[in-house]
């Protein structure tokens, strides 16, 4: 059921006006060349036509005429298996370990789906049944040995249209990004982007959990009336599950069917130079605002280098020029999951939060007792880190003998 307001013309004069712009709190109403209308102030609260004058205002109620899915057509949770020639990316593990969490909610089972050539197809398909997946849905051709958007886009199609899963993840990376709202499109259906969290309700609906207004509230997100239910999950926000006996079984797409015309040529692939990548860093010390300026990064530089890590940064320090932005940790950033993150001088935004939550073990430095960050630290030091951190690189250099 909907709540529409109706303002009746005929009763606008300049005393009703006055009367009902009194009554709206929010600047709803506006009035111009004789005509009262609502603005974009509106909430739709229906204050005017309770408490306005008898008559201006009428409040309807309209039947809900969104059409509804037949919830229980679709089957399976489903997860789009990134890859190159290098191997499957780390980010479609997760999301199969994730899947099978979704899936028990509702006895669901799990599918993966694999596009490529012979070469990778045969070369993933036992990975992929390692970490428990029902079915392993291929599309095998020469035309899939790199990716190409629109034909993979057709295979995903395919397979949504023969298989009905009632959820599609994919990861959420540069390819993931720009190819998952291509097939959201094609069907219609919402889709999520770089979620912190997921769950599942007994009805099937994904309840999808992301920060919005700039990280300051963590929305949750249905999409209660469309198939399939489509998200992006970022590498290292969950954990790679455990490997199983496989029992799954691979299934082999006719892809005799399938446009594999494109517009998009490949003029040449080149390797990208291997850089250090923070994601995969087993240790990281990370460093914040408190920094008064680029040279004392050097004091983190001597801490991670101790522990044999690496230094990241918040986005005030990549703004500011000291760090590039491939070791930014936050949301417009890289998601990590050390084993062991230090934090030095950071508030603990959301956006920072949301980045580095999975790590194993949290330990922050802040003058500030108050700080965020101690909310998710398993360990917090309230301190000066210009006191605090050459005091701990003294007490490991004694510990280690190098002094």
């Amino acid at each position: 059921m909907a709540k529409k307001l109706i303002i009746n013309q005929e009763k606008v004069n300049q005393e009703t006006v006055e009367a009902v712009m009194k009554v709206c709190p929010f600047g709803g109403l506006e009035y111009t060349n004789g005509q009262l209308n609502f603005t974009a102030g509106c909430k739709n609260c229906g204050l005017c036509a309770k408490k306005g004058p008898a008559g201006l205002v009428t409040e309807v109620i309209e039947q809900d005429t969104t059409p509804k899915v037949d919830k229980s057509s679709w089957r399976g949770i489903s997860v789009f298996i990134e890859n190159d020639f290098d191997g499957i990316h780390p980010v479609s593990i997760e999301l199969i370990g994730k899947a099978h969490e979704l899936a028990k909610v509702i006895n669901h089972p799990v599918y993966a789906i694999l596009i490529g050539n012979k070469e990778k197809t045969d070369q993933y398909q036992k990975e992929i049944l390692a970490y428990g997946v029902d079915k392993v849905f291929i599309y095998e051709s020469d035309e899939f040995a790199n990716f190409n958007m629109e034909r993979y886009a057709r295979c995903v199609e395919d397979f949504i249209t023969k298989i009905k899963p009632t959820v599609v993840l994919y990861g959420g990376t540069s390819l993931g990004r720009s190819f998952a709202p291509r097939i959201a499109a094609h069907f219609r259906t919402g889709l999520t982007a770089d979620c912190t969290m997921l769950g599942m309700k007994e009805n099937t609906d994904l309840i999808q959990v992301r920060p919005a207004f700039g990280g300051n509230v963590m929305a949750q997100i249905v999409c209660p009336n469309h198939r399939p239910q489509m998200s992006t999950v970022r590498y290292k926000i969950f954990k790679k599950p455990e490997r199983v006996t496989p029992f799954g079984e691979c299934v082999y797409m006719d892809t005799s069917n399938i446009d594999k015309s494109s517009k998009i040529k490949t003029l040449e692939i080149k390797v990208k130079e291997k850089v250090t990548d923070i994601s995969e860093a087993d240790v990281i010390v990370a460093c914040g605002r408190a920094f008064k300026n680029k040279e004392d990064l050097q004091m983190a530089e001597e801490l991670a280098s101790l522990l044999g890590g690496v230094v990241a940064v918040t986005r005030p320090l990549v703004e500011a020029g000291w760090k590039d932005a491939k070791f930014q940790i936050g949301l417009s950033g890289r998601t990590v999951a050390p084993k062991l993150i230090i934090t030095l001088g950071i508030s603990g935004a959301v956006q920072f939060t949301a980045g580095m939550s999975g790590s194993e073990m949290i330990v922050s430095i802040n003058e500030n007792p108050q700080a965020s960050i101690f909310d998710v630290s398993h360990y917090g030091i309230i301190g000066d880190i210009y006191k605090v951190v050459p005091q701990l690189i003294k007490n490991i250099k004694h510990e280690r003998g190098l002094e």
